[in-house]
C-alpha cells in the first residue's frame, strides 16, 4: 500500500511543489519552446514524473508503473475510442462525397464564413459538449469548419476557442456532480455559483472566436452579432443554471445563442458564380445547389449523432446503457491519500455501452446505411482512419500516462496544497487551480475531482466560501481546454495536422491566459463585499 507525500523533498512543501511542477514544465518547454513532436513532449514528461515518483516520492516503481498503464488504457477508451470514431464518421463523408455538398449547406447559414463558424464551433459545438464531451466537439467541429473553407490551423483553433465555456456543464452536469461527490456540497448550489460565473466569460468568448478566425478585422466587422450570441448564450447558460438544472445550460445557452445570432445575422443569399475569399472572412465561395436528397445526406451524419446521443439521455436507455458499465480495481495499485483515505484513482470504469465512442459508434453504422457505403469499404475506412491517427493516439496515450502517474504518486495533490496557502489571495488563484488541472487531463471533470476537496480545505483555511471557491474551480477549468494537449492533439489529427500541436498550443496559449484573468479577477471580486451578493 502506497500513501501520498505532501512534502517529500527536505519536509518543505514549496520545494516539494517546485518539483512536482517539473513534468508539466518539462511538457510545455518541449511543446513550446523546443518545438518537438507532441508525442516526444508527452513521453518526455512521463520519464520525468516516473523518476520524480520513484526517487522522491518513494513510490514503488512497480505501482508508478501500473499508474502509467492505467493511465495509457484510459487513454485508448475512451479517449482514442471516442475521437478516432468522431473522425471516421467524417471521413464517410469525404469519401460519399458530400463534403463539398456540406460546405454549400453551411454558406446558407449566413452569408459570412465568420458567422458560420461562430454558429458551429461555439453553438453547435456547446450542443455536442453538452451531449457528449470527451473530445467529441472538438473532433466534429473542427472537421465541419474544415468544410467551410477555413485553413487546417485556423480551423483547429477556432474549435478549441469554442470548447471553453461548455465544459463547466458539459456533459449533461457531470462535473458539477462529480464536483458535488469529491466536496460533499450541495450540486445545486454548486451549479447555481458557476452559473454566476462562466458566462460572464461567455459574453467575450464569441468575440475571442472572431480574432482567431480573422484578426481585429473580424471584431471590428462583427463585434455587435459577436456580443449578441454571447450575450444570449450567457443569459441562457446562467438563467438554466440558476432557476433549473446545470444539465440543461448549455443545450438552452446553445439555442439561445444561435437563434440570436442568425436572427441578427441572417441576410437573402443570392446564388452566384464561385468567388475567391481571403480565408477568414468574408463572403465564401457559391457553387450550384446540391440536390435534395444529397444535402440531406450531407447533414445525416451530425443530426445522427446529436439523435443518438439525446436518445441515450432518456432515463429508461441511461439506465440500459449504465448496466453495462463494469468497475474494477486496477491489479496491482494500491494508493491511499494523504490522509490515508482510499484513492478513487485505482479504480477503472469500463463503460462499454455508454461511451461516448460506442455511441458515436452507433452513429458510423446509421450514417454508413444512410449513405450508402458498402460495409467492406466503412470498414477499410476505419482502419486507414486508426492508422493515420496513430501518432495523435502515442501522444494522448504519453499524456494520460503523464496525468495518471502525477496524481498517483501524490505530486498533483502537493501542487494543489502549495497553492492553497496563499490565504485569503487564494480566491484568485482558485481558477487557475482548474485551469491547471484541465491542461493537464483534458476533462473538467476530471480536473473537478483532482482538485475539488483542495479548494474547499483553503476556503475553510482562509475564512472563505466553499462553494465559490469550489465552483471555481469548474469555471476556471474551462479556459484549460485550449490549451490541454489531449485537445490540442484531437484537433491537430482531424484536419491531417499531427505533428503541429506545438504550433497550436503556441496560438492558444494567449487567448486562454486572457480569458483566464478575467475569471481570477471575477472570483476574487466575488471573496469581497464588492460582489459577494452573487455567492448563492
Amino acid at each position: 500500500m502506497y500513501q501520498q507525500p505532501l512534502q517529500p523533498v527536505g519536509g518543505s512543501l514549496a520545494l516539494s511543489a517546485a518539483c512536482a511542477a517539473f513534468p508539466l514544465l518539462t511538457l510545455f518547454v518541449l511543446l513550446a519552446v523546443v518545438r518537438t513532436r507532441a508525442w516526444v513532449a508527452a513521453f518526455g514528461a512521463l520519464c520525468v514524473a516516473v523518476a520524480l515518483a520513484w526517487w522522491l516520492w518513494r513510490m514503488p516503481l512497480p505501482q508508478t508503473l501500473l499508474a502509467a498503464g492505467q493511465g495509457a488504457t484510459f487513454a485508448l477508451f475512451p479517449l482514442v475510442w471516442t475521437f478516432g470514431t468522431a473522425i471516421w464518421i467524417h471521413r464517410l463523408t469525404v469519401h460519399t462525397g458530400h463534403f463539398d455538398t456540406l460546405r454549400q449547406g453551411f454558406a446558407r447559414i449566413s452569408d459570412d464564413r465568420r458567422v458560420q463558424a461562430l454558429v458551429i464551433a461555439f453553438c453547435f459545438g456547446s450542443l455536442l459538449e453538452a451531449l457528449a464531451g470527451q473530445g467529441t466537439p472538438v473532433a466534429v467541429t473542427t472537421v465541419m469548419l474544415l468544410a467551410l473553407g477555413l485553413g487546417p490551423v485556423r480551423a483547429a483553433a477556432v474549435a478549441l476557442v469554442g470548447n471553453t465555456v461548455p465544459a463547466a456543464f458539459g456533459p449533461l452536469g457531470l462535473p458539477i456532480t462529480t464536483l458535488a461527490g469529491v466536496t460533499g456540497l450541495p450540486a445545486t448550489e454548486l451549479g447555481m455559483m458557476a452559473g454566476r460565473q462562466v458566462p460572464v466569460v461567455a459574453v467575450v468568448v464569441p468575440l475571442v472566436l472572431l480574432a482567431v478566425a480573422d484578426g481585429r478585422r473580424g471584431v471590428r466587422e462583427l463585434w455587435r452579432p459577436a456580443l449578441a450570441c454571447g450575450g444570449a448564450f450567457a443569459v441562457a447558460q446562467f438563467v438554466t443554471a440558476n432557476w433549473l438544472t446545470a444539465a440543461l445550460a448549455d443545450i438552452t445557452a446553445a439555442f439561445a445563442g444561435m437563434g440570436v445570432l442568425l436572427l441578427v445575422t441572417r441576410r437573402p443569399v443570392v446564388a452566384r458564380r464561385p468567388v475567391a475569399v481571403a480565408a477568414g472572412g468574408g463572403l465564401p465561395e457559391r457553387d450550384a445547389p446540391a440536390p435534395a436528397g444529397s444535402q440531406w445526406r450531407a447533414y445525416a451524419p451530425y443530426v445522427t449523432i446529436v439523435a443518438v446521443f439525446a436518445v441515450s439521455q432518456v432515463p429508461t436507455v441511461k439506465r440500459l446503457l449504465d448496466a453495462g458499465t463494469l468497475a474494477v480495481s486496477w491489479p496491482g495499485l494500491h494508493v491511499v491519500t494523504a490522509s490515508g483515505a482510499p484513492s478513487p484513482l485505482t479504480t477503472f470504469r469500463f463503460a462499454w455501452l455508454a461511451a461516448p465512442g460506442s455511441l458515436l459508434l452507433v452513429a458510423g453504422l446509421l450514417t454508413v446505411a444512410l449513405l450508402r457505403v458498402p460495409p467492406r469499404e466503412a470498414v477499410g475506412l476505419y482502419g486507414r482512419t486508426l492508422f493515420e491517427l496513430r501518432w495523435a493516439v502515442l501522444t494522448v496515450v504519453g499524456l494520460l500516462a503523464l496525468s495518471f502517474t502525477m496524481n498517483a504518486a501524490g505530486q498533483v495533490a502537493t501542487l494543489g496544497v502549495w497553492m492553497a496557502g496563499a490565504g485569503g489571495f487564494f480566491a484568485v488563484l482558485a481558477p487557475v487551480l482548474g485551469w491547471l488541472g484541465v491542461a493537464l487531463t483534458g476533462s473538467d471533470t476530471s480536473s473537478n475531482s483532482l482538485f475539488g476537496a483542495v479548494q474547499v480545505a483553503a476556503a475553510q483555511r482562509a475564512g472563505l466560501d466553499p462553494v465559490l471557491l469550489a465552483a471555481a474551480n469548474a469555471s476556471g477549468g474551462t479556459l484549460g481546454k485550449m490549451v490541454s494537449l489531449q485537445n490540442l492533439t484531437i484537433a491537430a489529427a482531424a484536419v491531417g495536422l499531427t505533428g503541429r500541436e506545438g504550433e497550436l498550443f503556441r496560438r492558444m496559449f494567449g487567448p486562454s491566459v486572457l480569458l483566464l484573468a478575467l475569471m481570477c479577477l471575477l472570483v476574487g471580486l466575488q471573496a469581497t463585499p464588492l460582489l459577494s451578493w452573487m455567492v448563492p
